[in-house]
C-alpha cells in the first residue's frame, strides 16, 4: 500500500520507521522541514529505541503534498491547530477509496476529516510512545514497556478506515512495537485525551514537569479534576462507563515515564511561545461537556487561561534580573 504521512517531526519520523521496519514499501514522508526531509532522502532515517539503533532506507521524500499523489492510506501528523488547512493542500492525495487516519492528539480531530471525507474512511490512532527528533534524520522513540502502546481502528466503523488501521496495526508489530486494532477507537482515544489534558494544561499552566505537579497537592488535584470530568463525559456520550479509575490508578506510572518532561501543550507554552493543542484536550472536554449536558468547570477555567496566555506571550511579565 502506498502511504502518506503528512507532519514528519519527532513523531512522524518514528512511526515512519516502525512501518518501514514492519515491511511496508511506499512510504511517502512529507514536512516542510527541509534540511530533515532532504537528509532522509540522501541519507535513511536513523531510529533509536529500546532495542538499538536502526537505520532505514526507502523513504520518498517531498515539502508538500501536491508532490505526492493520490495514496491508499493517509496519516495526519500536524498540529490539530493545522488540519483544516493540511487537509484541503492535501486533496490530490485522497480519493475516495482512501483511509485517512487521525494519529494526532486529542479528541476531535475525526470531526475536522469529516469535513473533507466519507465517515467510512476516517480512522484515530494513540498510543504510549515518547519521541524526539534529535537533528534531521535522527529520531528517537520511547515506547511504554510491557503494554500496548499503540491503538488503532475506524471512528464511525467504516471498512475503508478498518482495513487501512489494520494494516497500520501489522507493520507496527512487525516493526517492534505492541499495538492493537479496536474496532471502535473512541474509549482508547477518551482515555488518552483525559490523561493527556490532565498533565499537558496543569503543566502549562503551572509551569511544572508532571513529577512536580504530581509532587504537589493541589496541582495533583486539578489533574484528577480534568480526569473526572471527562470521564463523565465519555459515560453521558455512551463511550466508556468509567474512564476514571483506570486513569486514576496510571498516574504513577505515567509519571515514573515520563515525570522529569514538560508535556507537549506545556513545552509550546514555556519555551516555544506558540499556539497549543488546548481545543484538542482540556478544551475538547468542555466543549462535549456542553454537547453532553455534563459541567466541566476546571477544563473551562483551565483552558481558558491557556488561551489567554497563548493571545499574550509578548505582554507576559518578563523578570530582568
Amino acid at each position: 500500500m502506498k502511504i502518506g504521512i503528512l507532519g514528519c517531526g519527532a513523531t512522524g519520523s518514528v512511526f515512519a520507521s516502525y512501518l518501514r521496519m514492519g515491511g511496508a514499501d511506499d512510504i511517502w514522508l512529507i514536512d516542510l522541514n527541509k534540511a530533515h526531509m532532504d537528509a532522509v532522502r540522501d541519507h535513511g532515517m536513523t531510529m533509536t529505541d529500546h532495542n538499538g539503533v536502526h537505520h532505514l532506507t526507502g523513504f520518498r521524500t517531498a515539502y508538500s503534498a501536491q508532490e505526492v499523489g493520490p495514496c491508499d492510506i493517509f496519516i495526519i501528523l500536524v498540529k490539530s491547530t493545522a488540519t483544516i488547512a493540511a487537509m484541503t493542500s492535501a486533496a490530490c492525495c485522497i480519493t475516495d477509496k482512501t483511509a485517512v487516519i487521525s494519529l494526532q492528539n486529542g479528541l476531535g480531530n475525526d470531526l475536522d476529516l469529516a469535513k473533507f471525507v466519507s465517515e467510512a474512511q476516517i480512522g484515530c490512532g494513540c498510543g504510549r510512545i515518547g519521541t524526539v527528533l534529535t537533528a534531521p534524520a535522527q529520531c528517537d522513540s520511547r515506547p511504554a514497556q510491557g503494554i500496548t502502546n499503540m491503538y488503532l481502528g475506524p471512528v464511525y466503523g467504516g471498512g475503508i478506515a478498518a482495513e487501512g488501521c489494520k494494516y497500520i496495526v501489522d507493520c507496527f508489530a512487525k516493526g517492534g512495537l505492541n499495538p492493537e486494532y479496536l474496532d471502535d477507537v473512541r474509549p482508547a482515544l477518551w482515555k488518552k485525551a483525559a490523561s493527556n489534558s490532565g498533565f499537558n494544561t496543569v503543566c502549562g499552566v503551572l509551569g511544572l514537569t508532571m513529577k512536580q505537579v504530581y509532587e504537589d497537592e493541589n496541582a495533583l488535584a486539578m489533574v484528577k479534576q480534568i480526569l473526572k470530568e471527562a470521564s463523565d463525559c465519555a459515560k453521558a456520550l455512551g463511550i466508556a462507563d468509567d474512564l476514571y479509575t483506570g486513569l486514576v490508578s496510571d498516574i504513577p506510572k505515567t509519571v515514573a515515564s515520563y515525570g522529569d518532561y514538560y508535556p507537549s501543550l506545556a513545552q509550546d507554552m514555556l519555551i516555544y511561545k506558540r499556539q497549543t493543542e488546548v481545543n484538542t484536550l482540556s478544551g475538547a472536554i468542555s466543549r462535549f461537556g456542553k454537547i453532553a449536558g455534563v459541567a466541566t468547570p476546571t477544563c473551562d477555567v483551565l483552558s481558558q487561561a491557556v488561551r489567554a496566555v497563548q493571545a499574550n506571550y509578548d505582554k507576559r511579565y518578563k523578570d530582568q534580573g
